[in-house]
């Protein structure tokens, strides 16, 4: 017991600055463990004192205070149950990249592997993209890779098709379609809410360390409908309904020792809240562990950050999307409630751009979109390309 109480003292000082030893107390794995158990502990605690609320976020502690500094890839769900996996295991074990975000609810709404979750099978539908997850998760453990469960949200077409109840119809009854025939489901639905957390849920049992919520928002342009078109709605706008789902997210997922992560669209750190769909950069950045910000060079047109061709200027670009992203971080006075920005950046050619516009991307222009980050001490970063072709002798630095 008097060994325990000195552990826990040894914890309670690592959060207070003026008894903080020289040495971080972090490289003691003794002390990381009680810490993790303190913040566990604490969190649970916490949950049930908690009040869903846009403007008054809570208390923000890290449930996992031992997770490394995260250097990722994109994984579909096909490469993660196919051949292409073997590829993408043998990128990490022969570079600094150190993690997968995997799709475990994807694009359409479909639960990519099979779940013998009835609850979720109500709402959803699994398919064996994944054909076995639990043999997925021991080989992602005896590689040393850190999993993340990247889960769509409110585009869900699947969801929309099976309950148009809690999406958005057309006077006619059908479910409303944005132009690439996509279906968003309602982001006041508490069911909606519940049906994506209870998938983090079972990710976390299976062993995922982190949830990566993304499409958290309102299909672009729905303020053009917002008045045609049928569904429920309460009296929160629609940030701070977004804002709250977040909220509720990590209230739920937290006491479970994952971190909750929100992908956002890099200009959103640039512009005011972007109303219209319902993210606010400093809401969502308030209630998570980790923002990733979709920096990709290709997402930004003419003149933006000084570049006539942001996608020909990869450094340029990205060093001044992070210069914009900590002006808006430093909207929040607390800096405890600030997340780790971790952007999403690019590693794809972006040909659709049209001659002159665009640049084969390769290692330069990888590695100057990494350089761009680390000049503003960024080093957590994850990379894009949707086959999951990735460059593999970028500068990712040494295996730790």
């Amino acid at each position: 017991m008097d060994i325990l109480w000195s552990l826990l003292a040894l914890t309670v000082s690592s959060h207070n600055p003026e008894s903080a030893p020289v040495a971080p107390i972090q490289a003691n794995p003794i002390t990381v463990a009680v810490e993790s158990a303190w913040n566990l502990s604490t969190l649970t605690a916490q949950k049930d004192s908690v009040v869903i609320d846009a403007n008054n976020p809570p208390v923000k502690i890290d449930p996992q205070p031992d997770a490394p500094k995260v250097k990722g890839i994109y994984v579909t769900a096909y490469s993660a149950g196919g051949s292409r996996m073997t590829e993408l295991l043998d990128l990490l074990d022969n570079t600094g990249l150190n993690s997968m975000v995997i799709d475990i609810k994807d694009d359409l709404g479909y639960i990519t592997y099979k779940t013998e979750n009835k609850e979720l099978l109500k709402m959803g539908t699994a398919q064996k993209f994944i054909p076995d997850i639990n043999a997925l998760m021991d080989r992602l453990k005896k590689h040393n890779v850190y999993p993340i469960a990247r889960i769509v949200v409110f585009k869900d077409t699947i969801l929309a098709q099976n309950h148009p109840e809690l999406s958005f119809t057309n006077k006619d009854g059908s479910v409303w379609k944005n132009g690439g025939g996509d279906a968003f489901v309602n982001p006041y639905s508490k069911e909606v809410w519940d049906y994506n957390v209870d998938i983090a849920k079972e990710a976390a049992a299976l062993g995922f360390k982190e949830i990566q919520f993304d499409y958290v928002r309102f299909a672009e342009g729905f303020e053009k409908r917002a008045d045609e078109l049928i569904y429920e709605k309460t009296d929160s706008t629609r940030t701070e309904a977004v804002s709250e789902f977040v909220q509720y997210a990590r209230k739920e997922l937290a006491p479970l020792g994952v971190r909750v992560s929100v992908d956002i669209f890099g200009y959103a750190a640039s512009v005011p809240a972007a109303d219209g769909i319902g993210q606010d950069f400093t809401k969502i950045s308030e209630n998570v562990d980790v923002i990733a910000p979709m920096v990709y060079p290709s997402h930004y047109s003419t003149g933006w950050f000084g570049a006539k061709d942001p996608d020909r200027e990869p450094y340029v670009t990205i060093k001044g999307s992070m210069v914009d992203t900590f002006k808006k971080l430093d909207e929040i006075e607390d800096e405890s409630q600030r997340p780790i920005v971790r952007p999403w950046i690019q590693d794809f050619t972006a040909s659709w751009l049209g001659s002159g516009h665009y640049t084969k991307y390769g290692k330069a222009e990888v590695d100057a979109q990494i350089k761009a980050m680390a000049d503003m001490n960024v080093d957590e970063y994850l990379l894009w390309n949707a086959s999951n072709r990735y460059t593999k002798n970028g500068n990712y630095g040494a295996k730790d």
